[in-house]
């Protein structure tokens, strides 16, 4: 299985779990709360038919990743990432991430610069600051966030079924857009992941990436469904869009958070079609 070491709980290892497949311009695609790389499976045949070298990952807590009782912030996250980029030795790559991927995405350009990043994709993503603020009016309340680790703590099997109704619109959606199968499949991955990860990351999607997204130097794409429940179009997308400079913004009517799944096509073609372009994009600073 292949693993890289990115730390150490007491007498325990902390190892990440990924895959690595194809060949051509790495892509590393970075999954979100509380499912693994896996969730990936409508993009990564699309992108290996491409012609791309595609990297999953599974972050720490979830999927077949170590599940330490540490380490459960951007700053660690990002490391992880820094991490296992390192371990393969790549150069040249595009950061790809959804939902809360999207932190690692923004946080990792933000330590670590965009010298080895090509292009930077941030789907259904947490950024810019999801949180309600006197500097921050178009946030989130906080209570919101609250109450959802209430229900984590309460009985985290009976939140994630909630959590998947919105996830994917299963009023509007089930049994045109999404199975009930998928569905049940993603609930059977979050209920494998570590309890305490499930907890600890709920705060993290309160993070302020807003000077980290002022670090972006790369050709930015944002995907982004009107209809996100779980992450606002208008706290999320919309204003990071915004905030990185010649970002361009896809809206995907209609669509629910995980428009990665349920509206594949719409985001496979956005996403192919920005990887593809020239380096003629890339930003340039002034002399």
């Amino acid at each position: 299985m292949p693993i890289v070491n990115v730390g150490q709980e007491n007498s325990g290892s902390i190892d990440l779990y990924y895959e690595d497949h194809g060949a051509g311009k790495p892509v590393v695609l970075i999954h979100g709360y509380p499912l693994s790389g896996a969730s990936w499976e409508k993009q990564v045949p699309v992108l290996l038919d491409a012609g791309y070298r595609v990297i999953t990952y599974d972050r720490r807590g979830f999927g077949k990743s170590s599940k330490p009782t540490v380490g459960y912030n951007y700053d660690t996250f990002a490391r992880d990432l820094h991490k296992l980029v390192s371990h393969l030795d790549l150069r040249d790559f595009a950061l790809v991430g959804f939902s809360m991927g999207g932190g690692e995405v923004a946080r990792f350009i933000g330590q670590y610069g965009s010298k080895d990043v090509s292009k930077a994709v941030f789907i259904s993503s947490v950024p810019p600051y999801l949180l309600k603020t006197p500097d921050n009016p178009e946030g989130v309340d906080g209570s919101a966030f609250e109450g959802i680790k209430t229900a984590v703590k309460a009985d985290r099997y009976a939140f994630f079924t909630e959590f998947f109704k919105n996830f994917y619109n299963t009023d509007q959606f089930l049994g045109t857009r999404v199975s009930e199968q998928a569905v049940q499949s993603s609930w059977n991955i979050a209920a494998g992941a570590s309890a305490t990860a499930s907890l600890a990351c709920v705060p993290t999607w309160l993070e302020d990436f807003r000077k980290d997204l002022a670090r972006v130097q790369v050709p930015t794409l944002v995907i982004h469904g009107d209809a996100d429940r779980i992450v606002p179009f208008a706290a999320s997308g919309q204003r990071t869009a915004k905030l990185v400079p010649g970002a361009r913004l896809v809206v995907v009517k209609g669509g629910p958070h995980c428009i990665s799944w349920t509206h594949a096509d719409e985001v496979n073609s956005a996403l192919l079609s920005f990887l593809k372009e020239e380096k003629k994009l890339e930003l340039t600073t002034p002399a």
